[in-house]
């Protein structure tokens, strides 16, 4: 029980564990395998995933990065299983503080301020180098702000949201229209916009 050296242990519930104890609990670095699969491998203190570890979720991707008391917390990065990455500040097991978001298939970036897992302030970076800057609200533009195109050009003006009902009582997505506002038109950006997928 009060045993400190390297070890490893069977838990009833199918779970195991192999690294190092110190009076009887997990500490130091150690390879734990939880029985859905999932398996962390890093630094543990009282029985807790804490410091620099990797997580591999069996069906979510993965994590590698700093944890404090068993929960993402610091800086690091989220590999999920389409390819997305999310690399910057977490708080807590949520995106929170400076981060950048890239999607796999499209190439785009969110760069900024993120909290509670949303992005709030920052860019939305186009592939071709055009951009967005301003406010952000569910993951997408939001208020005033500014677009900024490869050739130096820029064009103020407001995105503004609207929820879109849906019939479906169990699907809890929330679906959003954005549209563009300025004294000059920029359909082609609120359609991207509109099109992309929210994370």
């Amino acid at each position: 029980r009060d045993y400190t050296g390297t070890g490893s242990a069977n838990y009833p519930n199918g779970e195991s564990y192999s690294g190092q104890y110190s009076e009887g609990v997990r500490e130091g670095k150690g390879r734990y395998t939880y029985a859905n699969g999932d398996i962390y491998n890093g630094e543990f203190l009282r029985n807790l995933k804490h410091g620099i570890g990797q997580l591999a979720y069996k069906d979510k991707g993965e994590y590698y990065g700093q944890w404090e008391n068993g929960r993402k917390h610091g800086e690091g990065t989220f590999t999920f299983v389409n390819g997305d990455v999310y690399s910057g500040w977490w708080m807590f097991g949520k995106k929170h503080g400076m981060g950048t978001y890239i999607w796999k298939e499209t190439g785009m970036r969110a760069v900024g301020t993120w909290d509670e897992n949303k992005i709030v302030q920052g860019r939305w970076i186009f592939p071709n180098g055009t951009y967005w800057e301003g406010a952000f609200k569910n993951n997408k533009p939001d208020g005033k702000g500014v677009w900024h195109f490869k050739n130096g050009n820029i064009l103020e003006g407001h995105y503004s949201q609207t929820v879109i009902p849906n019939e479906d009582p169990e699907d809890t997505k929330l679906n959003l229209s954005v549209e563009w506002q300025s004294k000059f038109s920029l359909y082609e950006s609120a359609f991207q916009v509109n099109l992309h997928e929210a994370f």
